[in-house]
């Protein structure tokens, strides 16, 4: 297993980020290695950092300005070879449609409930690190 898992934290607004690595802690599972947190405040930011590599998991923030983790997504998936996987986080359970169209493996919403984030972040990281080691 590897030392670190790597995710990217994709908000405008700092509280959102803080709220992600809270619910995630150090380790969202016991099984999986300690996670390493890219924040990331600006599409720019997070376009540079996927080019880097690297990156096991991607949290996207439905409701960032001026550019919404929705069309990030979407814009990643086309974009990127190998797009890591994508948590988005919405504003309303209303909004799992638009998670659906913009191709995010999961979603979850707003306020970040730490259980629920933890979980599925666990799962994505669990899929990402069995591909990568096969």
């Amino acid at each position: 297993m590897r030392a670190t898992a790597r995710v990217l934290v994709y908000s405008d607004d700092s509280g959102t980020r803080e709220q992600v690595l809270l619910a995630a802690g150090r380790k969202p599972a016991a099984d999986l290695p300690p996670v390493e947190f890219l924040e990331c405040a600006t599409l720019p930011a997070v376009l540079s950092a996927l080019d880097a590599g690297g990156i096991d998991v991607c949290v996207l923030d439905g409701e960032a300005v001026p550019a919404g983790g929705m069309g990030v997504c979407r814009q990643i998936k086309d974009e990127i070879f190998r797009c890591p996987p994508v948590l988005l986080l919405m504003g309303r359970p209303q909004d799992a449609w638009l998670a659906t169209w913009s191709r995010a493996e999961a979603a979850v919403t707003l306020p970040v409930d730490p259980v629920a984030f933890a979980d599925t972040l666990a799962g994505l990281l669990r899929a990402r690190l069995a591909s990568s080691a096969a």
